[in-house]
């Protein structure tokens, strides 16, 4: 089972991964605008209404959009660095040798050195395997003389929660897909 419902705002932008309890809270208070999917990711089920003599029930979708104005836009956000997100964003190659490497073997690479200034961004942060990660040492890869076979990129808002490594439905990350930007790596 998949527990994370994917939160929109009225426009579908993606804002968070929400519990099936917070969608809940969202559906019965009326905030839901719209949602997606192929089918209800969950379907709760709550008491009886005597006078009906039936039982509530809510079925969650896997996406849902509330309603109102999101308090900011999120494309002003840059999405947070980590390693994992990183690599996956790299898709596990590296950036000296263009080789594919497991997770575990491969590093964060600063292209311009951490020790000159560099800092830990989307932008100055690369993949890289241990034998070039080392050989470029504390070095540009100019003066290393090791061109990068790929440019570091910010991940668009839609690559970021594909970038999260979530398990997450097909017809979720089908979704997201369909909104990556032209050229995205992730295609």
């Amino acid at each position: 089972m998949h527990p994370h419902v994917l939160q929109l705002d009225i426009q579908g932008t993606p804002q968070a991964w929400i519990s099936l309890e917070q969608a809940v809270l969202h559906y019965a208070t009326g905030s839901v605008a719209w949602e997606d999917g192929d089918l209800p990711l969950a379907t709760l089920r709550g008491g009886f209404n005597v006078a009906r003599g039936v039982q509530s029930r809510i079925d969650v979708a896997p996406i849902i959009a509330l309603r109102g104005a999101s308090k900011i836009n999120l494309f002003d956000v840059v999405p947070g660095v980590t390693k994992g997100k990183l690599l996956r964003r790299d898709r596990h190659t590296c950036a000296y040798c263009a080789g594919v490497f497991h997770e575990r073997d491969l590093q964060c690479e600063h292209v311009m050195p951490e020790s000159r200034g560099g800092p830990w961004t989307w932008t100055n942060l690369v993949s890289a395997c241990a034998v070039c990660n080392n050989r470029k040492a504390a070095r540009t890869p100019e003066e290393a003389g090791m061109p990068l076979v790929y440019l570091p990129y910010v991940p668009s808002r839609f690559e970021n929660f594909l970038l999260e490594g979530r398990n997450i439905r097909a017809d979720v990350h089908e979704w997201l897909a369909r909104r990556l930007p032209k050229g995205s790596r992730l295609q």
